[in-house]
């Protein structure tokens, strides 16, 4: 009987050998196929996450299949760590980072306009920063040139910017946001359709998703980070980040429903559910990417990829910045400064928006895609036939 590195080194050589003949697949492509080939041979880490029993009813790995298990992966470390392959190993088996690259990959492929995809790939940074001040600096000159001098508000934001404008305004960002991501889902969903989803398949995808359930490492204990020790602080500052900035929608939508259902204009009172909602939500959202952006810098080199840290750090600089010039807006709303402080606000906001579709939120849509069609395809009998 073969030993189990006998089994990888075979698994390798067939790998290598393979990218010869399948020229469609990208080199990173390429490198998630091999790593893939290898780790089914190995299978120590079947039970660590998803990814590793979805690999398990493969015996090769076209584009949708790899498109599939890169976007499976949280980059929890597990793996990297627990892998008698790692580098400095000759095999050189990186599954976070592999799957990374890809991930990018399918970011920037299935982005629509597409060369909107290309160009935050590569300046997710300075693309971020630049459009959050270019469109808080046209509110401001907008509003300078439309009163002729800071319009004396109080706390009525609509006195600054009408409703109506508003409304337009960030309806359009949003419409194009949502139409934008829409269209990359179907596409990535397409390469790779496993059918209709049972209310099984979509509750368990659900559950996954809100409790972030594959940030907890291979074992339960966490990801790993800086090092091979575990630690529940990214799944946590995660949490803080996602509820966060889902408060802060719900406090988007109940203050939309006062004003149209109920006819209640703002600016409500600070015990008012639209600002309780929005003020703990900023908190949170705050404290969230702070704790990622620190973990993002102390990252393990070899965890993911350092190529896409412009990306991750721009995502996260435009959370930071709508929850601190929110909160910053609500504790001086009542004061003279607050018509500029409204029009930074809606600047970052609205590149916030702008950019959803070609940053890091894209992982988010594309991650649940993913673990719904595992959800619905682990449902099915495996087509592999097993000889003993």
């Amino acid at each position: 009987m073969q030993s189990l590195e006998a089994l990888a080194r075979e698994a390798s050589a067939l790998a290598k050998n393979e990218i010869i003949v399948r020229s469609a697949l990208s080199e990173q492509e390429n490198e998630v196929s091999r790593i893939m080939q290898i780790c089914n041979a190995c299978r120590y880490c079947e039970g660590f996450c998803a990814v590793f029993p979805a690999m398990t009813r493969r015996l090769e790995f076209d584009r949708s299949d790899v498109h599939f298990l890169a976007n499976l992966c949280h980059n929890c470390g597990a793996c990297l760590h627990s892998c008698q392959y790692a580098p400095p190993h000759e095999f050189a088996v990186n599954v976070p980072k592999a799957m990374a690259q890809v991930r990018l990959t399918t970011y920037v492929d299935y982005a629509w306009p597409s060369a909107f995809g290309r160009l935050y790939k590569r300046n997710g940074l300075t693309v971020s920063a630049a459009l959050a001040g270019g469109l808080a600096l046209f509110l401001v000159l907008g509003m300078y040139m439309t009163a002729g001098s800071v319009p004396a508000a109080g706390a009525n934001f609509y006195a600054v910017f009408p409703h109506n404008l508003l409304a337009l305004m960030f309806g359009v960002v949003f419409a194009f946001a949502a139409l934008a991501l829409g269209i990359g889902v179907r596409q990535f969903w397409r390469n790779e359709n496993p059918g209709a989803p049972s209310m099984s398949a979509a509750s368990e995808t659900a559950g996954d998703v809100l409790s972030l359930r594959y940030l907890g490492g291979g074992h339960g204990d966490g990801c790993n980070n800086e090092d091979d020790a575990y630690t529940l602080a990214r799944r946590r500052f995660h949490h803080f980040t996602f509820y966060g900035f889902l408060l802060c929608l719900a406090s988007t939508c109940v203050a939309t429903a006062y004003h149209y259902l109920f006819r209640w204009e703002a600016p409500y009172a600070l015990s008012s559910l639209p600002v309780f909602l929005g003020s703990f939500g900023g908190m949170s959202l705050l404290a969230g990417t702070s704790g990622l952006f620190v973990l993002n810098l102390k990252r393990h080199p070899l965890h993911g990829d350092r190529g896409q840290r412009s990306m991750d750090v721009g995502f996260i600089v435009l959370l930071w910045l709508t929850a601190l010039t929110g909160l910053i807006l609500l504790a001086l709303r009542e004061t003279s400064v607050m018509p500029v402080l409204l029009a930074v606000h809606l600047g970052v906001v609205m590149a916030l928006f702008a950019t959803l579709p070609y940053g890091k939120f894209a992982h988010g849509i594309f991650r649940t895609a993913a673990l719904l069609k595992w959800a619905i395809e682990k449902r099915k009998p495996s087509t592999l036939l097993v000889e003993d």
